[in-house]
């Protein structure tokens, strides 16, 4: 610097300088004074192909923070399972986690520095095969639990059991059909359930029911179930994997994703509430004016009785009951924006009973409750089915979902169909990659952000396709895979951190909500592994306190 303290070098050209140097050197540049020490840290501003997340102060610091703050190191390994561990869930507060098994229990355990089992629920009494999922409500008083139960001759469906945690008493059950619904929570006392009708050979319907988690209500006159919604479901598909998204936050994510950076998206979205008249664009789900639909279902009818038409009687099925279904269907309610509005969320599909599409439907306040008429309210007596707000065609074997803690964005896991594919027959869909693209979606703009993830891979064939949970933290996303790894990514660089062994399928992941430093892995290997960072690591460990000298050799000598 000058006398006056003005650089005698711009930034610039010590930065052009810089980069001729190796890392230990631009380090020790740093120390000479502090304008080479804020150029050395990545502090100065410049073009790069790759623009620094928004909340980095300097390069040095996203250096430190992803070496150093990813949750990589195994610090805990619990074995109190004795099958399979099927999934993980955090308290909201991060204080609880609960675990889902092959070996029919739900456990419950306390998340302090060493991690301790608090309570084991056993489900076999209730008739239940296995465990499957788990989700606590909003103020930490309630888990929902669901699994497989086996009914009469020997037929699985699910059911969904609310216990206290306070008692870890049985609050109530639900039925849940297909029991891959999951369930979830709508509000503090309030679930959501899935119910399917078969209407004919690969044509059904799908009820999503609200369920109150309180069910010995003594007043005849309260309510504990509704009909939320009603929806056809075409070529074997049925709704799977519901979940809920809060709108409050859309204008305040936490991470805010650009999507310039994307390439060519992959996946199709519908909005079918729109206005829009365009049917050419549209998914098979689009129904037109009542009019039209009975004038095709003429059409339909009368070529094949005439001979003239050759449909198959899947083919046929799949027309006629697409045509009756149109008139018949109540269309999206169209409401002013409101952060009270929240997203139900789903696997579905139209071609084939591979969850190949995402459908989202908006729930008004005014159907967070369960009073009122049990079948729902506003729907008129030729309205037999719902129409869905937006469907997101994914092109692939949906695997996985999860949400931003902000609910803002949706990722989720798919095994792409060959590119150009085409479904001739429902129940042979076409065959699944082994890669595994991570996708991401805005629900905000209903718009694929980023590029697809990609790392981790999986070997079922389609028929033999199961779930592999995925979470989400402020900065990372993670995810379990068939090769025997869990991986961590970075949200903001789309990389690829780190990979978590494990000697089985690595079926769910889940950060702590309160410490994005904590990672739990599950696996087909009955364990459950804690993870955390290597700074949090070196913390606990200069934390505890070090024996003196005379103390340790004797602690190390006794017998």
């Amino acid at each position: 610097m000058d006398e006056g303290g003005t650089p005698l070098l711009p930034d610039s050209l010590v930065y052009q300088i810089f980069l001729s140097l190796g890392p230990a050197d631009v380090l020790a540049a740093g120390l000479v004074c502090r304008q080479w020490q804020a150029v050395s840290w990545g502090e100065y501003q410049v073009a790069r192909d790759v623009p620094r997340h928004p909340a980095a102060t300097s390069w040095y610091e996203e250096f430190r923070r992803l070496y150093d703050m990813v949750p990589c190191v195994e610090v805990q390994t619990l074995k109190e399972h004795t099958d399979q561990v099927l999934h993980l869930s955090f308290s909201h507060s991060g204080y609880q986690f609960a675990s889902c098994s092959k070996d029919c229990t739900v456990k419950i355990w306390n998340n302090d520095l060493t991690i301790s089992l608090l309570h084991s629920a056993d489900m076999r009494p209730y008739n239940w095969s296995y465990t499957q999922f788990s989700q606590f409500n909003q103020d930490d008083s309630l888990l929902l639990a669901s699994g497989v139960f086996l009914g009469p001759h020997n037929s699985s469906s699910g059911e969904i059991a609310v216990i206290s945690l306070d008692s870890f008493a049985l609050l109530s059950r639900v039925r849940n059909k297909p029991y891959d619904v999951f369930g979830c929570w709508l509000t503090e006392t309030s679930l959501i359930s899935g119910n399917l009708h078969r209407i004919g050979d690969i044509t059904s319907c799908s009820v999503l029911w609200l369920n109150n988690a309180f069910q010995d209500v003594e007043s005849e006159n309260v309510n504990v179930v509704k009909r939320l919604f009603k929806i056809q479901n075409l070529n074997a598909s049925t709704i799977r994997t519901v979940m809920v998204a809060d709108c409050s936050r859309f204008d305040n994510p936490d991470l805010l994703l650009d999507a310039s950076d994307q390439a060519t998206p992959l996946c199709q979205v519908f909005d079918l509430g729109g206005d829009s008249e365009d049917e050419a664009a549209s998914p098979p789900l689009r129904n037109p004016r009542p009019g039209r639909a009975k004038e095709g279902l003429r059409r339909v009818l009368d070529g094949v009785l005439d001979g003239g038409t050759q449909l198959s009687e899947r083919v046929l099925e799949t027309r006629v009951a697409e045509l009756l279904a149109q008139g018949h269907t109540k269309p999206p309610e169209r409401s002013a924006a409101d952060a009270r509005n929240k997203y139900l969320i789903f696997t579905t599909g139209c071609l084939t009973y591979s969850p190949h599409q995402i459908g989202i439907k908006q729930i008004l306040p005014h159907q967070m409750t369960t009073a009122g008429p049990v079948l729902g309210e506003g729907r008129g007596s030729d309205a037999f089915f719902d129409a869905l707000d937006h469907v997101i065609d994914v092109h692939g074997h949906i695997i996985g979902m999860g949400l931003s803690p902000d609910n803002r964005y949706l990722y989720v896991n798919s095994r792409a169909w060959p590119p150009g594919s085409v479904v001739a027959d429902p129940m042979q869909p076409p065959p699944i990659a082994e890669e595994i693209d991570l996708l991401v979606f805005d629900l905000k703009t209903m718009r694929e952000v980023k590029r697809a993830l990609r790392a981790h891979r999986a070997y079922t064939p389609n028929d033999e396709c199961f779930f592999i949970f995925l979470d989400v933290s402020r900065d990372f996303v993670a995810s379990g895979a068939e090769d025997r790894h869990g991986y961590i990514w970075d949200r903001h660089y789309n990389i690829c951190l780190a990979r978590l062994r494990h000697e089985d399928v690595v079926n769910s992941v889940a950060f702590s909500p309160q410490e994005q430093e904590l990672l739990l892995t599950a696996s087909d290997d009955a364990t459950i592994k804690a993870w955390r960072s290597p700074r949090t690591v070196r913390v606990l460990q200069a934390s505890r306190p070090r024996l003196r000298p005379f103390f340790s050799w004797f602690a190390s000598h006794r017998r």
